[in-house]
C-alpha cells in the first residue's frame, strides 16, 4: 500500500499489482498493508492503524510503503531488518535512495515502463504511476528472486 495525500481531507491507496505479489512471494509479513485489500499478500498484515513502521517485523517482508516524506524511515527499516523487497519509484537521485538503497540494498529491478497500480476495491487505475518503479530486495534470498524474475520487463541489477 502506499497512501498519496493529495489535500488534507484525502488519502489515494495504489496497491501493488498482483502479479508481482505472485512472482516474488509468498511472504510472511506486509507491514504497509490496507485495512481493506482484495488480496493478501503476505500471511500475516499490519495496517495504517498498527502502525507497522513500529510494530515488529520477522521473516519475508513484502513492503510498498507509504510514498511521501516518511518513505525513508520505511526504507532504513526494512535495511536493516535484510529480508525482503520494496516497491518504490525509481528516484535514484535522492538521498533517501542513496542511504538506503545504493549503500544497503542486495538488488535493483528496474521496471520497464510505468505501472499501473490498483485501487482497494480491486479495480486497476485507470492511468500509471507519476514516476518509473522499482523493486529492490534487500538479503540474498530476495536477490535471487529479482535475478530470476521472469514476467514482467525489466532490467537487474546486482549491488553487491
Amino acid at each position: 500500500m502506499s497512501l498519496n495525500v493529495n489535500s488534507i481531507n484525502s488519502k489515494d491507496e495504489w496497491l501493488t499489482p498482483p502479479k508481482i505479489i505472485e512472482l516474488l512471494g509468498p511472504f510472511d509479513l506486509d507491514p504497509c498493508s490496507p485495512i481493506k485489500r482484495p488480496w493478501d499478500t503476505a500471511k500475516k498484515h499490519i495496517n495504517i492503524l498498527e502502525d507497522g513502521l513500529f510494530s515488529d517485523w520477522f521473516g519475508r517482508v513484502w513492503m510498498n510503503p507509504p510514498y511521501g516524506r516518511k518513505t525513508h524511515k520505511w526504507l532504513k527499516k526494512l535495511k536493516k531488518h535484510n529480508n525482503g523487497i520494496t516497491l518504490i519509484f525509481a528516484r535514484t537521485e535522492t538521498r533517501m535512495f542513496f542511504d538506503y538503497i545504493w549503500n544497503g540494498a542486495s538488488a535493483i529491478f528496474f521496471i520497464k515502463g510505468r505501472l499501473q497500480f490498483y485501487h482497494v476495491d480491486g479495480s486497476k487505475s485507470r492511468t500509471s504511476g507519476w514516476a518509473p518503479s522499482c523493486l529492490v530486495a534487500y538479503g540474498e534470498h530476495f536477490k535471487e528472486r529479482l535475478k530470476n524474475l521472469v514476467g514482467i520487463p525489466g532490467y537487474y541489477l546486482d549491488l553487491e
